[in-house]
């Protein structure tokens, strides 16, 4: 059995002798085996040089690719995009304060002048917010074109946390399934338009045609949460008018 020996102790017995031998032998062997891995690891860093070059080259690649992607590329095009889509928006705004209405809002959609209308925009600069501004008017044109197919198409691919156009696009689906006559999906879009932002135009306004609309499918408990809700947090907004008869309606009904 070994024992420990203080530093500059020589052995005297044989067995001791041989103990020593032993321990040193053992400490060169772990000392060549870490020597032969970290020979191995070098040989191997140097064998694959190359490839790892490569591997950080193409990483490196990828990070100046996508920056110059963004800078040389995206940012142009979503600027032209918006630019083409000015004379889209010019027609798209006389139309609603206009007495021409469909004429306009087709050429909102279809172009004119020889400029990109809505459509185009969506098709030629997908992925830019000009584009997705686009589908908010594309869908606004065809739900006043009383095309509600096209309107649920182009009002669901619109995305937006603006106060306005968020919540009245998801009404604008509601509105188009009523159309439909799909009402159970018109409900779901009105509560999901009310409860997007709160404000004093779109909340109760959206709360309202929910409501409405639970009313006619047998709702009427829903249909009274909605009407006093507007009563109580929106008591000056257009809708409020005439809510007692509308709460009365929905009582009488429970």
């Amino acid at each position: 059995m070994a024992t420990y020996k203080k530093r500059g102790y020589k052995p005297k017995t044989q067995e001791e002798k041989v103990d020593a031998l032993e321990q040193n032998s053992t400490t060169a062997e772990v000392f060549n085996t870490l020597d032969q891995s970290a020979s191995k690891t070098e040989e191997w860093a140097v064998r694959n040089q190359k490839y790892i070059m490569i591997g950080v080259g193409v990483i490196a690649a990828l990070v100046l690719g996508y920056l110059g992607y963004k800078k040389f590329v995206a940012e142009p095009k979503a600027s032209e995009a918006m630019n083409e889509m000015y004379t889209a928006q010019q027609y798209f705004d006389q139309a609603v304060n206009s007495q021409e209405k469909d004429s306009l809002f087709t050429l909102a959609l279809n172009g004119g002048e020889g400029k990109f209308g809505m459509i185009d925009i969506v098709e030629e600069y997908s992925g830019t917010p000009a584009a997705n501004l686009a589908n908010y008017y594309a869908g606004m044109s065809y739900l006043n074109l009383k095309d509600y197919k096209n309107a649920v198409k182009y009002l669901g691919d619109f995305s937006s946390d603006d106060e306005m156009l968020g919540p009245i696009a998801k009404g604008g689906i509601g509105d188009a399934f009523v159309q439909l006559n799909q009402p159970d999906e018109a409900l779901g879009y009105y509560e999901t338009a009310a409860e997007m932002k709160t404000n004093e135009f779109t909340t109760p306004m959206y709360l309202f045609k929910a409501a409405n609309v639970a009313y006619s499918l047998g709702k009427a408990d829903k249909a009274l949460k909605y009407y006093n809700r507007i009563k109580k947090e929106f008591p000056a907004s257009a809708e409020a008018s005439n809510i007692d008869v509308f709460i009365g309606r929905a009582e009488a009904s429970l």
